[in-house]
Order: structure tokens, then sequence, then C-alpha cells
């Protein structure tokens, strides 16, 4: 939908690929989709959900067996992103590399974009 012609909206890391990939081979999902909701101290958080069934109005990136779909409401704000999974000895979990955000809060799980009305 706002994607540019020939090039993945998402990248995922190798790490995130072979996570996804796991993650999708449970109950027979069809991938994970992301999106981006209200909330937190910085303004936004991002969302991860299992799905079941794909909409047909979601941005799909396939890459290496594993499946994301971007919500329709989600994809203007997560274009050139790139998705890792890193594991440290205190946390385990998805890291959002997006050149869109302009501040995070101190605790990572809040972001704000720039110039979000504009978008």
């Amino acid at each position: 939908m706002f994607g540019i012609p020939g090039k993945a909206a998402v990248t995922l890391t190798p790490l995130a690929v072979r996570q996804i990939a796991r993650l999708m081979e449970k109950d027979g999902r069809q991938g994970l989709r992301i999106g981006v909701k209200k909330g937190g101290c910085a303004g936004m958080e991002y969302t991860m959900d299992y799905v079941s069934e794909v909409n047909p109005l979601d941005e799909i990136v396939e890459q290496d067996g594993a499946r994301v779909m971007i919500a329709p409401m989600a994809q203007m704000f997560l274009i050139g992103t790139e998705i890792d999974y890193e594991v440290d000895l205190l946390h385990a979990g998805f890291k959002f590399r997006n050149p869109n955000v302009s501040e995070a809060c101190g605790c990572g799980e809040s972001i704000k974009f720039k110039d979000a009305s504009a978008a």
C-alpha cells in the first residue's frame, strides 16, 4: 500500500527470521502481524500478534520462510524498519530499528514518530 515497488517494507535479520519461523510452526500460524497503537510515555507502541488468517489489506513480507504482515494503519510508520531478535542475559525479544522514530522512552517500549501528522 505505502511500499516502494521492488523493495520490502521491512527487513528481517537472520535471528528474527529464525524466531518468526519457529513461532509460525506452532499451531499452523500464517505469520506475525505488526502494527502500532497509541500508548506508552512517548505516545505510540509496536504491536505483534499471531496471524491465523491473512488480511488482504496487510503488506506481506516474506523472507527465508518467515512471514510478517504489516497492518494497514501501520504501514506508513514502518517503511524502512529492520526487525531483529536479540537475546542477552536478562531479556529476549524483537528489536525494531526504525528510521521513522524521532524519540523513544527510557524503557524502549514506546516511541514517537517523526512528524506523524505529515505522514
